[in-house]
């Protein structure tokens, strides 16, 4: 029975591959003492930018670049993520050292950057097999996580240098907004649902709790867990997103992912862990987080449904890509459930008045 349940990489996908000569001259040339041969894996989990093992000698490396043909320019800026890793790891402890950042799309075809790999364990939908997650287990886990995302808000993005990364006033208001167009841009089919939502978002906007460092993504699946002990999080990974803004929002992205046993299974095919025995109810991990955060959150229901529809927004926008051939990854088929998952478990929880 295997015992090593670190996150591996596999073979490249086809038509994600990567110039290893190429990559191979640029690494030597700006990260020191770097030799032996460079090879390339994939991790092929995930939907957004894609993630390379890179192995050089005894050296291992993360490469992440944005997927084939994207358009979405401010959701693959490689050259924003790497400026929130060197600048984070001032203040938060739990991100990968970033190495190197390449504009020069000559290199590999796309900008990219490098960092050091963290190795752990990271939980999927499908946890790796034979790994036991007893409820005790994911209590711990799903505490430390609440836990981690009040300390990520409560880090001082100032002294790290990352003042500038968002602009604070204003923030929902144009997160509704921003979701909203991108949504009708990238629109497939007639899900009315989402036009509700976004309605009663816009006549339902709370008003702005503060300014934190926020990762817009934080979920189990973004997170490296200490395989010795799994409540420990070792690092916080895919910082595509993060930006200064209102935690709550945060928070609101989180609980859209949070999935319970009685939520649709499509929801569970993002982050399934999360209906195992022994995890925090959405209504707990709330709790949870106010405690440790200090923050009193009166409507939490607001920012779970504008998770979900955001959630819904960004696997709609993958699935426009694929149906526009864009990639021939056949995961993303199945995407066009999800957003219809999302979009009627939002307007459930609209109708019930609660989480």
């Amino acid at each position: 029975m295997p015992t090593d349940f670190t996150d591996r990489p596999t073979s490249v996908r086809p038509g994600e591959e990567i110039d290893a000569g190429r990559l191979e001259t640029y690494l030597k040339g700006h990260i020191p003492g770097l030799t032996g041969p460079v090879a390339v894996e994939q991790f092929p989990s995930g939907y957004s930018n894609l993630t390379y093992l890179i192995r050089a000698g005894d050296r291992e490396l993360v490469l992440r670049r944005p997927p084939f043909n994207a358009k979405i320019k401010t959701a693959h800026d490689m050259g924003r993520e790497y400026k929130v890793l060197s600048h984070l790891i001032r203040v938060y402890a739990k991100v990968p050292r970033p190495l190197a950042y390449c504009e020069d799309e000559s290199v590999i075809g796309a900008p990219f950057y490098v960092m050091e790999r963290v190795k752990g364990v990271i939980l999927r939908a499908t946890p790796p097999p034979h790994l036991k997650l007893s409820p005790e287990i994911m209590r711990r886990i799903a505490t430390s996580f609440v836990d981690n995302l009040a300390e990520l808000h409560a880090s001082d993005y100032t002294a790290a240098g990352l003042g500038d990364l968002g602009n604070p006033q204003g923030y929902i208001e144009r997160q509704i907004s921003g979701w909203t167009k991108r949504y009708q841009n990238s629109r497939t089919d007639d899900i009315s649902e989402m036009d509700r939502i976004a309605e009663w978002m816009a006549r339902h906007q709370p008003p702005e709790s503060g300014a934190a460092l926020i990762h817009n993504d934080y979920k189990y699946d973004n997170l490296v867990l200490e395989p010795s002990d799994l409540g420990r999080i070792v690092a916080v990974l895919d910082w595509e997103m993060a930006t200064v803004g209102d935690p709550f929002m945060d928070l609101g992205t989180t609980l859209g992912y949070w999935t319970e046993p009685d939520d649709p299974d499509e929801l569970a095919a993002l982050v399934g862990l999360t209906r195992l025995p022994g995890n925090l109810t959405r209504r707990q991990l709330v709790d949870r987080y106010a405690e440790k955060s200090g923050r009193d959150i009166p409507d939490p229901l607001f920012y779970y449904v504008y998770g979900l529809f955001k959630i819904g927004v960004i696997v709609q926008q993958i699935y426009f890509r694929f149906r526009q051939g864009h990639t021939r990854d056949e995961r993303f088929a199945f995407l066009i459930h999800v957003v219809h998952a999302c979009a009627r478990q939002a307007c459930l929880a609209i109708d019930r008045g609660h989480l």
